[in-house]
């Protein structure tokens, strides 16, 4: 399916992916020529890696996986995970602390994807997200700002401030 370039259309789109305030990010990409409904599918797949509040399979997941293979990558976290249930840590803490850590990490990689930190020395150095056509050659405008959204995707609409 192209994507659509009228607003209603757009904007139907957007509601059908869960967007808040749909017709916003439809009028935006129509208006602006921001590349809104990449933008978005990119920060709804990215929060897909952050646990939800209340849902500590991955913990359990976690500490299971190092148990079975210590010496895997990360195991490390599955130890530590087990270490803090033992000295009394609630998983709803390990779960904040969890959530914070890859939003900030989210935010991060979203502000480095617009160009490198040292764009300053390496002047003929950047880089940044582009939908591709068949042939993996950038097409449209880059797919910038990701930072500025991170915050409004927190399933909680808190954006990420304490309960």
């Amino acid at each position: 399916m192209p994507i659509p370039t009228s607003k209603p259309e757009l904007a139907a789109l957007f509601q059908q992916l869960g967007a808040t305030n749909p017709e916003q990010w439809a009028a935006s990409q129509v208006d602006e020529g921001i590349p809104q409904l990449l933008r978005f599918l990119f920060l709804q797949g990215a929060w897909e890696n952050i646990p939800n509040e209340g849902d500590s399979r991955w913990i359990d997941r976690e500490i299971e996986e190092a148990s079975k293979e210590p010496s895997r990558p990360y195991a490390g976290l599955g130890f530590a995970l087990a270490r803090c249930r033992q000295k009394g840590v609630s998983d709803s803490d390990l779960i904040e602390i969890s959530r914070c850590l890859r939003a900030q990490m989210l935010f991060s990689i979203g502000y480095l994807i617009d160009g490198p930190a040292h764009s300053h020395v390496l002047k003929d150095v950047s880089w940044g997200l582009f939908q591709t056509d068949e042939d993996g050659k950038p097409v449209g405008e880059q797919i910038a700002g990701l930072h500025e959204s991170v915050l409004e995707f927190d399933p909680t609409g808190r954006e990420m401030r304490p309960k």
